[in-house]
């Protein structure tokens, strides 16, 4: 009951954080202003959507990752896998394909699963991860991924400025085509992690553990690893790498609740797309009529945040 009555005070705040940004940025709107505007419909509110949903998928993922993997430290961004994303995105951009649907979406995922499966294979010995093995691969990976970034965009300087856009993430050009294309992957993969949410605490106490208690762990992980792989494809696909969401919301909704991803997970969704449509907010607000990259800011916001998180509940950790 306790639970059910928190996601619906989240799911309040969410809204009524939506509600406040669709009238603040360049062009404020009064309440009566807001829903006659062209620029609300057509600019403003699908990036406010886009970035609620790119924050929860974010998040979700995130938590996925950390039962998977056993690692409170492991994220889509520190994993390397947005960045793997990242990469495909370059590749569909230099040969034009961003203008065809699912063009850079496709590209994107199968760059990022190659890095997941890459960085598991590094990473594992047997059928066990090791953890410093882990962090130490995906940042290897992602320093990897960011070099041969580089290097396409030497080669193909005229692609450069649409390259850069990926690596810095930003909502500036958020449509409802990005809305329509991301939707149903974060739906779908959304659920999945919930569906398997009893699984992923099991999970966390260790692959032998967890299959003694009938969960059939390599197709579990199996089915995760790519869900949520295909939910990080997708939103960098649409806005470019965004970092620490992953990160931050899941851990310090674990400081502040327990352990139970019966419960994280859900309010990931809600945190997750709360946190980025700040940052967002903050990002095209802060230094009128320049933006600043969502990116940067959810690194500046996140990591003290983390650290106060971490700081305040170091004796329970």
């Amino acid at each position: 009951m306790r639970k059910t009555a928190n996601l619906f005070l989240l799911a309040f705040l969410l809204l009524a954080a939506m509600l406040g940004s669709s009238m603040v940025g360049v062009v404020h709107f009064s309440w009566d202003e807001m829903w006659t505007s062209p620029i609300f419909w057509r600019l403003r509110l699908p990036r406010i959507v886009l970035s609620v949903m790119v924050g929860a998928s974010l998040s979700v993922c995130g938590a996925a990752y950390q039962s998977v993997f056993r690692n409170p430290l492991t994220d889509p961004y520190i994993l390397g896998v947005s960045s793997g994303a990242s990469l495909g995105a370059a590749v569909a951009i230099i040969a034009g394909l961003q203008y065809y649907l699912w063009g850079i979406g496709a590209f994107a995922l199968v760059t990022a699963l190659l890095t997941v499966l890459l960085i598991y294979r590094i990473a594992s010995i047997g059928n066990r991860l090791h953890t410093t093995t882990l962090l130490l691969t995906g940042v290897c990976i992602t320093f990897l991924i960011t070099a041969l970034i580089s290097f396409l965009m030497v080669l193909h300087q005229d692609k450069m400025e649409s390259i850069i856009f990926w690596t810095m993430g930003s909502f500036a050009s958020a449509s409802w085509l990005d809305v329509a294309l991301l939707a149903p992957v974060a739906l779908v993969g959304i659920a999945v992690v919930i569906y398997h949410s009893k699984d992923l605490n099991l999970l966390l106490a260790g692959s032998e553990t967890a299959q003694s208690l009938g969960v059939e762990v390599e197709k579990v992980k199996k089915i995760l690893l790519f869900f949520t792989t295909l939910m990080v494809a997708f939103a960098v696909s649409t806005c470019g790498v965004i970092g620490f969401v992953g990160l931050v919301v899941p851990h310090g909704i674990r400081l502040v609740t327990g352990a139970d991803n019966r419960k994280v997970v859900p309010y990931s969704i809600f945190v997750g797309g709360l946190f980025l449509l700040i940052c967002d907010t903050l990002s095209r607000t802060l230094l009128p009529p320049s933006e600043l990259p969502v990116g940067s800011l959810t690194a500046l916001v996140g990591a003290p945040l983390f650290i106060y998180l971490l700081y305040k509940n170091k004796k329970s950790l």
